[in-house]
C-alpha cells in the first residue's frame, strides 16, 4: 500500500503514487469519468477516475459516494495549474474506498482516540474528587426539552410517541432534589438538519446539576472543569498531541478566571467588529468565533434574552427580558462548548413558559412537581465531548472526535 500523505504535501510527490484520505465535498461525473472533490483539513483536492481505469468496486463506491463521505483514494499525484483547490495537482485515481472502520487505524484517528480517552476519564475524574453522583438517565423519553422538531421520535407501544432524549438535564433536576451534586453522561440526539463542522445527531454530552448553586456558581464550576479537563490532555496526553501537531502553548493558556461578557455587551462588541446582529437575535456559529477571537481561553457569555433560549432557565430578576444562563465559547474558532443556566425554580413561572411555548404540559406534569414539593434554587449545565475533544486536539471537524460519527450523510459503519 503507498503511504497516507496530507493534501498540503502533494505539490512536493508529483508523479508518485499515494493514498489520500479526506472527506467528500462534490462529485460529478459523465459517465465515463468521475470527479471528486475532497478536503482533509489541510487543502482541497480533485481526484479524477476512469471507469476503464479503475476496478469495478472502486467505480461502484463512487456511485454511493454522499457529501461529508470519509475516503480513501490511491492514485498518481499530476501537476495541474489550473486543479480546484489552488494547489495546482489532482490526483488520477487508481482506487478509491469508504472505510471509517480501517480508517481508525491510522496514527492520526489512534491519537485522537486517546485524547478522547484522556478527556473522558478527566470528566468521570473531576466529578468523582467533588462527591457527585452519577445517575443514568433515559433515552427513551416521553418528555422532551427542546422542540419536538428537532428530535427523532418512534413509537413506545401502546404509550405514544417517545423521542431519543436530547438532554438528561430534567432527570437530573429531580435527582439533585435527593442527592445535592449530580451529574448524567451519556450519548444525546439532534435530528436537527445541521451540516456544519460543529454538529453531528449523535453526540456525548456530560451535565452536572447542583442544588443551591445560581448562575455565578454555575460559571464558577465550568471554567474550573474545562481548565481540569485541558490540564490532564496537557499532561498526560503530550505524545498524542505531538503526532496531531497540536500547538500546546494555546492549551496551556487555559486558566481560570475566564472573561465573562453579558449577551447586551456581546452585542455591542460584535456591531463594533461589524457584525449586523441585532439585540434579541440569538450569536450564531459566525459570531461566536468573531467574538472569542477577542480572548486567549474560552469566554462566557452571559445572560441572553428569554425569546431564544429555553423555557427552563430562569428569569433574570434584574431584566426579566433575559435569563440567568450563559455559554461558553472555545477559542480557535471552535464555538460553543457548554451551555448552562440557572433553572427556573417558581412553579407559576414554569409554568406560563411552558404554555407560553406551547409545550405538552402532561408531559411536564412531573417536572412542574419538582417546583411544587421542596422547589430549590439550583443551576447546571451541559458540555459537549466531540466540541471539546476537537478543540483540544486542533482538529478541523467534530466528526475526527468519535470513532463512528453520525452526521446527515452517514449512518453506517
Amino acid at each position: 500500500m503507498p503511504d497516507a500523505h496530507r493534501i498540503e504535501a502533494l505539490p512536493r510527490l508529483v508523479g508518485q503514487t499515494v493514498a489520500v484520505r479526506g472527506w467528500v465535498m462534490t462529485t460529478r461525473s459523465s459517465g465515463k469519468i468521475a470527479f471528486v472533490v475532497l478536503r482533509d483539513g489541510t487543502g482541497y483536492l480533485q481526484a479524477v477516475l476512469s471507469k476503464k481505469d479503475v476496478s469495478d468496486a472502486a467505480w461502484d463506491a463512487f456511485g454511493k459516494l454522499t457529501q461529508e463521505t470519509s475516503v480513501e483514494v490511491t492514485g498518481t499525484v499530476r501537476a495541474d495549474p489550473r486543479a480546484p483547490g489552488g494547489g495546482g495537482v489532482e490526483l488520477t485515481a487508481a482506487d478509491l474506498i469508504e472505510h471509517r472502520h480501517l480508517w481508525l487505524r491510522s496514527r492520526r484517528q489512534v491519537a485522537i482516540a486517546r485524547v478522547r480517552h484522556e478527556v473522558i476519564q478527566a470528566i468521570l475524574d473531576f466529578f468523582y474528587e467533588r462527591n457527585f453522583v452519577l445517575v443514568d438517565t433515559p433515552i427513551l423519553t416521553g418528555a422532551i426539552g427542546e422542540a419536538a422538531g428537532h428530535l427523532f421520535a418512534t413509537e413506545y407501544f401502546d404509550l405514544g410517541t417517545a423521542y431519543l432524549a436530547q438532554t438528561g438535564q430534567l432527570y437530573v433536576e429531580a435527582a439533585a432534589a435527593a442527592l445535592g451534586k449530580v451529574y448524567c453522561f451519556g450519548p444525546t440526539f439532534r435530528a436537527e438538519k445541521s451540516k456544519t463542522r460543529r454538529h453531528l445527531t449523535e453526540f456525548w454530552m456530560v451535565e452536572p446539576e447542583v442544588a443551591w448553586n445560581d448562575s455565578d456558581d454555575n460559571m464558577k464550576l465550568q471554567e474550573e472543569f474545562v481548565a481540569y479537563i485541558v490540564a490532564r490532555a496537557l499532561e498526560r496526553r503530550k505524545t498524542e498531541l505531538a503526532e496531531l501537531e497540536r500547538d500546546t502553548a494555546l492549551l496551556e493558556r487555559i486558566r481560570p478566571p475566564f472573561p465573562r461578557v453579558s449577551y447586551t455587551d456581546a452585542v455591542e462588541k460584535l456591531k463594533a467588529l461589524g457584525s449586523d446582529i441585532a439585540w434579541g437575535q440569538d450569536i450564531g456559529g459566525d459570531e461566536e468565533t468573531l467574538l472569542a477571537k477577542q480572548y486567549d481561553r474560552p469566554v462566557m457569555v452571559f445572560n441572553y434574552p428569554r425569546v431564544v433560549k429555553a423555557f427552563y432557565m430562569k428569569e433574570n430578576p434584574a431584566d426579566p427580558r433575559t435569563v440567568l444562563n450563559n455559554d461558553m465559547l472555545a477559542p480557535e474558532g471552535y464555538g460553543e462548548i457548554i451551555g448552562g443556566s440557572q433553572r427556573e425554580d417558581d412553579y407559576d413561572k414554569l409554568l406560563a413558559r411552558i404554555r407560553a411555548e406551547h409545550l405538552p404540559e402532561e408531559a411536564y406534569s412531573w417536572y412542574l412537581d419538582l417546583r411544587k414539593y421542596g422547589t430549590f434554587a439550583h443551576s447546571g449545565f451541559g458540555l459537549g465531548v466531540e466540541r471539546t475533544v476537537a478543540w483540544i486536539c486542533g482538529i478541523p471537524h467534530v466528526r475526527e472526535a468519535i470513532a463512528f460519527p453520525r452526521t446527515l450523510y452517514k449512518l453506517w459503519p
